[in-house]
């Protein structure tokens, strides 16, 4: 293989070409041509030399390949065997990188990183396909690794939802997933026509960065909560939390969004983050 960059679309399209390579849509294959979107994906993952990357869905191996510039290694995983001849090719130069070949769902994950790389931390970098992005994320996680960042392109909407203010229509259970663990900032607009073939939405890039400090609030007890405040997005957040099925009366309820100084009038989506951890750490550990 020549010196050209993978993200020429020319160069791109002749690899595919030669190995007889077709996408397909079941697994949301939708490969980078364009230079500036793979540079701004890596630089924005503020990944350096010192750094070891986690890369979930590298493709050919366009963003794999600027990774591999960047940092002191790669794994990557992928899903898809018939991409096996094509990364040996592409990737070919770079001793830092292993392709880890299987579902990113079906992996475990933790067990590969440290048999490789023990307790170092890990920077997550994928382009992740629309129909798995939010158990993907979930997963991720839940790696129980020293997770230190993750910096991921999704649909454009997928974004907006993961950064997503309170009292905005963006703001959901999604934005709070992401918030009880990271502080999320969209990086970059990415539109549709810097991919092969063109899906017909556009995407974003967003960087999460792992907070340190653990809420101290069981995660499934934050979530089942957050679940009942926006299972009647319309209704009180009184009245959502009273009909989702809780072993509390509604005077119960009442009272522990008092004692939490949240207004029982007020909808799920004005709640912030700190509020809702006050709420959960007020709710009794059965209910």
């Amino acid at each position: 293989m020549d010196n050209k960059r993978l993200y020429t679309p020319s160069t791109i399209q002749e690899i595919l070409n030669r190995h007889g390579f077709t996408m397909t849509k079941a697994l949301g294959q939708n490969f980078l041509i364009d230079g500036n979107t793979v540079r701004g994906i890596v630089q924005g993952s503020g990944v350096t030399k010192e750094d070891r990357v986690l890369e979930i869905g590298p493709g050919i191996g366009t963003l794999t390949e600027e990774l591999a510039l960047e940092a002191k290694s790669v794994l990557a995983v992928e899903k898809d065997q018939r991409l096996k001849p094509i990364l040996e090719e592409t990737l070919a130069d770079y001793d830092n990188v292993e392709i880890l070949f299987g579902d990113a769902l079906k992996l475990d994950l933790k067990k590969e990183w440290e048999d490789r790389f023990g307790q170092d931390p890990v920077h997550i970098v994928a382009n992740l396909p629309y129909y798995v992005t939010t158990p993907i994320l979930g997963a991720l996680f839940d790696l129980d690794l020293p997770l230190k960042s993750l910096t991921v392109m999704v649909q454009k909407e997928v974004a907006e939802r993961m950064c997503g203010q309170e009292g905005t229509k963006d703001y959901g259970a999604l934005s709070l997933f992401i918030r009880y663990h990271s502080d999320p900032e969209i990086i970059r607009q990415v539109p549709n026509s810097v991919f092969i073939p063109r899906p017909k939405v556009d995407s974003a890039v967003v960087h999460m960065l792992v907070k340190d400090s653990d809420p101290g609030i069981p995660k499934e007890k934050f979530f089942r909560i957050v679940k009942a405040a926006f299972s009647k997005r319309r209704k009180t957040i009184l009245n959502a939390l009273s009909s989702y099925g809780f072993s509390l009366t509604k005077a119960e309820i009442r009272e522990i969004l008092e004692k939490s100084n949240i207004d029982s009038i007020r909808r799920g989506e004005t709640l912030s983050l700190t509020e809702f951890l006050v709420l959960a750490i007020n709710f009794p550990h059965e209910f």
